[in-house]
């Protein structure tokens, strides 16, 4: 069973599945391990989290009516230490999970992973041990979507849920089809895991969920080969998507390799106004020194979303937006684990608005 809004609704409702992380210390090995570093993560999670701490340490008004960003997270977790313990980290940070779904069976599953982390020229490496877990074992009758969307703002959801299983698949069409009717804008991100399942299903699936998106995150290559859209530059691709499923908005976030450890970032963000015009907003190019890059991209997420809930929500400001996107992903890569813990303040410090570009 799953709670039941207040009626204020959400700013950010999100869905999917979270998983304990485990690394060993100092770039150990994990077969030589003799103790593991325990840290929660999800990329959905993720952002729930880094748009409630920005919302609460936010330095100027919300465009919400209130002091603080509402934002929810359901999953469905085992009833056992390692559920509660994602649970409380979720509110720990002000995610609210009063629609959690919890598994009851004695033998109910928490997805981890392991991360080996390398440094040159061994590359970093990732384990799963999420087959049959509480999440994936998800049945779309466990949850309600009415009352969750009611007055939601967005609802964001990755291409990770709808493979983790049939179940969850059908679970997130419900999920998009019911923000929809909610009035909430859309966000996908296909984030794409071939350990979960192969390219053509996941084109198949995501194909088929293109038309509920109001909002795209994804790199231009994933656009060429998922999507099959044409253009050489962000803003055609962008104007692409538009034209053929109606996205409002495309994030296209770019990182070049400077060595195992450091890292150029940058983004583009596309937006088509009320006229169908179509502009690119490109962000400052940024060298980072990396202590933990997982999460990167759900924190450019919180941050834009922050840029959009603290301005006029007629006329979003999409190059300040983008702005506040790439400092928050920017300084998530100096932060240990998969939760981008930031405040509103270290965000703002870390724009430079003049470094801005628009291409109309």
């Amino acid at each position: 069973m799953t709670g039941t809004n207040d009626g204020t609704g959400y700013d950010l409702v999100t869905f999917g599945e979270a998983m304990v992380r485990l690394c060993p210390p100092g770039f150990g090995r994990v077969e030589a391990a003799t103790m593991l570093e325990m840290l929660p993560g999800g990329a959905e999670l993720n952002t729930a989290v880094g748009v409630a701490r920005l919302g609460a340490t936010a330095t100027g008004p919300l465009n919400t009516g209130r002091t603080s960003l509402r934002t929810a997270w359901v999953s469905r977790l085992p009833r056992n230490p390692l559920g509660r313990y994602l649970e409380n980290k979720a509110r720990e940070h002000g995610v609210d999970t009063s629609h959690m779904v919890w598994d009851d069976r004695p033998d109910a599953r928490c997805g981890t992973y392991f991360l080996e982390e390398g440094a040159a020229p061994r590359a970093s490496s990732v384990i799963y041990d999420r087959a049959n877990s509480a999440c994936a074992l998800l049945s779309p009758d466990e949850i309600g979507w009415a009352p969750i969307m009611h007055g939601a703002r967005y609802f964001l959801v990755t291409g990770i849920t709808p493979a983790l299983s049939a179940g969850c698949l059908q679970a997130t069409r419900e999920a998009l089809s019911a923000a929809r009717d909610a009035g909430a804008k859309v966000i996908f991100d296909p984030n794409f895991r071939s350990k979960l399942w192969t390219f053509d299903r996941a084109r198949e699936t995501y194909l088929s969920l293109a038309p509920l998106v109001d909002i795209m995150s994804c790199s231009i290559e994933g656009l060429h080969g998922f999507y099959g859209l044409a253009g050489d530059t962000p803003l055609e691709a962008a104007r692409a998507g538009h034209d053929r499923f109606g996205w409002q908005a495309v994030i296209m976030t770019t990182r070049v390799d400077q060595g195992m450890w450091r890292n150029r970032v940058g983004a583009t963000v596309v937006a088509i106004d009320g006229t169908g015009a179509a502009h690119a907003y490109t962000d400052r190019e940024r060298d980072v020194e990396i202590v933990d890059r997982l999460g990167a991209g759900d924190a450019f997420l919180s941050g834009l979303l922050y840029g959009l809930f603290t301005g006029d929500p007629a006329h979003p400001d999409w190059a300040r937006a983008t702005a506040l996107g790439g400092a928050a992903g920017a300084l998530k890569h100096s932060i240990r684990g998969d939760f981008p813990v930031l405040t509103a303040a270290e965000v703002e410090a870390a724009v430079e608005t003049t470094a801005m570009r628009v291409q109309r």
